[in-house]
């Protein structure tokens, strides 16, 4: 994103009535519910962008220095917004150390919402001007990498057939990190495992699928038509990368039995797991349509595991779903449509 250009601010009287510092106080306290405050009008009316985008800059860094060296611009003038923002809020945002500065609460609290405030206006500024491009609405989903290779291809062109003009971005991300990026807004909508942590997020059901064990048709397990996964820990394993929710959840299932998995390497995708697995470095973990996609035509074997954890569901996950954008809650509809119930959005049973 460009750096923000100072502007003069418009006389008041040209001013629109829904952007005055006095309305925008009054729209922040019913968001939350609160009065509006003097304090609160003067935060509104002295903190500009500028500050928030050094801020983050220092939090990151770690040091006023190396902030304004990111940033381009003089060390005293990132000290002198950093204190002023310090002097509108009236608590300290960092504690200043030795070697660097470090987050205090409050900062670390600021950290968050500035992030989230720089990347709504810098998605603001994308779809906005795409209109002039012929684009009508922006949808950005994080998905992990189940939903990706299983059901998103099958799901998503009748979509994107009936809003040809709708922008759509997918990025693929462990579960983990698709909650996360909800959560600061990186995304509309994300999918990701059933068993997920997601917080505060409001989830829906979307797809099942079950768990097996890839391995080639001359390895001792493939005479089996299906098999614990305890059953499997004789024998070297392909693992998942390290975030992966396939991978972590095999980790705890060995930890259960008391054992540990035997690991050969780390490989970031499902395909890869079955080039591994062809090459006679072991066995792999991936779900069953994963393997009907991409195992089979490697002449190996799927074998289901028995284990209840190993029959999954996977979730799609917004932080409010009434504030979601129109074009989001149409994918959201039609995704849940798409999944096992067949129904409009509603949250599973608890």
């Amino acid at each position: 994103m460009a750096p923000l250009q100072a502007r003069r601010p418009l006389p008041p009287d040209d001013r629109d009535p829904a952007l005055r510092p006095s309305a925008l106080a009054a729209g922040s306290a019913a968001a939350t519910g609160g009065a509006s405050t003097p304090a609160m009008q003067q935060f509104l009316r002295r903190v500009d962008l500028t500050s928030l985008r050094l801020f983050i800059a220092i939090g990151e860094e770690g040091a006023l220095t190396r902030a304004a060296n990111r940033e381009g611009i003089a060390t005293s003038a990132v000290s002198k917004r950093l204190s002023d923002l310090e002097d509108i809020l009236g608590v300290p945002l960092f504690d200043r150390l030795a070697r660097g500065m470090a987050l205090t609460p409050a900062g670390e609290t600021l950290l968050h919402h500035a992030r989230v405030t720089l990347l709504t206006i810098e998605k603001m500024g994308v779809e906005l001007g795409e209109y002039s491009l012929g684009v009508r609405g922006h949808v950005r989903m994080l998905a992990n990498l189940s939903a990706i290779v299983q059901f998103l291809p099958e799901d998503l062109p009748s979509f994107l057939e009936k809003h040809s003009l709708l922008r759509f971005d997918l990025q693929e991300r462990p579960s983990s990190e698709v909650v996360r990026g909800i959560e600061e807004g990186a995304a509309d909508l994300g999918i990701c495992a059933g068993d997920a942590e997601s917080r505060t997020l409001e989830a829906f059901r979307y797809r099942r699928d079950r768990l097996v064990i890839v391995a080639r048709r001359d390895h001792p397990l493939a005479r089996f038509e299906r098999v614990y996964f305890e059953e499997t820990l004789d024998f070297d394993h392909i693992g998942l990368h390290a975030a992966s929710s396939i991978y972590l959840r095999s980790q705890y299932a060995a930890s259960l039995a008391g054992r540990r998995i035997k690991l050969r390497v780390h490989v970031p995708g499902f395909d890869a797991v079955c080039r591994m697995v062809q090459a006679n470095m072991g066995v792999g973990i991936i779900p069953d349509r994963a393997f009907d996609i991409l195992g089979k035509s490697m002449k190996l074997k799927a074998i289901p595991l028995r284990d209840s954890w190993a029959q999954r569901h996977l979730k799609l996950i917004v932080r409010d779903v009434r504030a979601l954008p129109p074009p989001a809650r149409l994918l959201l509809d039609h995704l849940s449509a798409r999944g096992t119930s067949g129904a409009r959005p509603r949250r599973p049973a608890a």
